[in-house]
């Protein structure tokens, strides 16, 4: 698919007045995604690398590799640093053991109620910044954040509100998520996704954080687990895409502006996409008499983010950048009367 970009673009290309010899640059690049090839999300990632190549004239490749194609998922800052690869776009938690900002900044867990209040915060309520000034000091340059969307829950008890949680036995992983949902009231386990179907198929468990809501239907659970939750209100991963700092600086500044505003048409693009998927889930779940899908209440969201908001607090006692994330990102809140204090 084409990505539209605005006249902006062309306009700067041309107020530039770009020499010919800049405009005959040529920058051959390799991406590797936290995706595997055939994913939704690794589809629109080929997309927009090709978006890249069309946008620029040529003057910019993109070859966009799956998870694991150069390096391990969790190597890639490491290996765009050193040239190995020249970008990434990746699940920014992966590198949480370099310093517990990238957890915070990746998923503050309960923070966001749909996609687009996340791209407001990096927009304008200074996220962008505090990306920047994570990865640079690694070698990188972040062009900007996307994210495949707010995961859906799945349970199989009713849940209206965070009472519902008190004492629900429920899937969720390790670290943040895990102290969420403790503090919330419920009773996290341990599964892998893998045990999911089963364990809610069996009443191990009453409830699963897992992913998004088409998966979740296209899997069968809602058809074991009756009463999912969307849109979600706790889990969403913010994605990023950057590349190595010095290839960046290297760039002629249109191809620098084309290269951010391609990456703001790829958030919409893909958030939107996969958004139609889900939508087109939530009918079909609908129209099934015996699935009740529950929408919180603003009210009810807003509490969950408050329990969330002392959990977060945690996490940003453990190093300089992650108060800064968290004292960013909590005022953002307050600001926009998104929370109940």
């Amino acid at each position: 698919m084409t990505f539209k970009l605005t006249t902006f673009v062309v306009s700067t290309a041309i107020a530039l007045g770009l020499s010919s010899a800049a405009m005959a640059q040529d920058f051959a690049l390799r991406f590797q995604s936290s995706d595997p090839a055939g994913n939704p999300n690794f589809v629109l990632q080929s997309e927009w690398a090709a978006s890249v190549e069309n946008l620029t004239g040529g003057r910019v490749t993109i070859e966009m590799l799956p998870v694991n194609s150069i390096v391990q998922h969790t190597e890639t800052q490491d290996a765009v640093a050193a040239g190995i690869i020249d970008g990434h776009i990746t699940d920014t938690s992966y590198f949480s053991g370099k310093d517990a900002a990238f957890s915070l900044i990746a998923n503050p867990v309960g923070a966001w109620s749909s996609p687009y209040e996340m791209l407001a915060f990096m927009r304008d309520g200074g996220g962008n910044e505090l990306m920047e000034n994570l990865v640079e000091p690694y070698g990188l340059h972040f062009i900007g954040a996307t994210t495949p969307g707010l995961e859906a829950f799945v349970s199989n008890k009713p849940l209206n509100g965070v009472d519902d949680l008190k004492g629900l036995k429920m899937r969720a992983p390790e670290g943040l998520v895990q102290q969420v949902f403790a503090a919330a009231g419920a009773v996290p386990v341990n599964l892998p996704g893998s045990e999911v179907f089963t364990s809610l198929d069996k009443g191990v468990i009453d409830a699963a954080d897992y992913t998004v809501f088409s998966t979740n239907q296209a899997q069968g659970l809602h058809d074991v687990a009756r009463y999912p939750v969307y849109p979600g209100f706790h889990s969403m991963p913010l994605v990023e895409v950057s590349m190595n700092k010095d290839t960046w600086e290297k760039m002629p500044a249109d191809i620098q502006a084309i290269l951010e505003l391609s990456v703001r048409d790829f958030a919409n693009n893909m958030i939107a996409q996969l958004a139609a998927k889900d939508l087109k889930a939530v009918a079909e779940a609908n129209a099934n008499p015996d699935i009740t899908v529950s929408n919180w209440s603003a009210a009810e969201r807003n509490r969950f983010r408050t329990i969330a908001t002392g959990q977060w607090a945690s996490v940003a006692s453990r190093s300089e950048n992650a108060q800064k994330v968290y004292d960013t990102l909590t005022t953002y809140l307050r600001d926009q009367g998104m929370t109940s204090e």
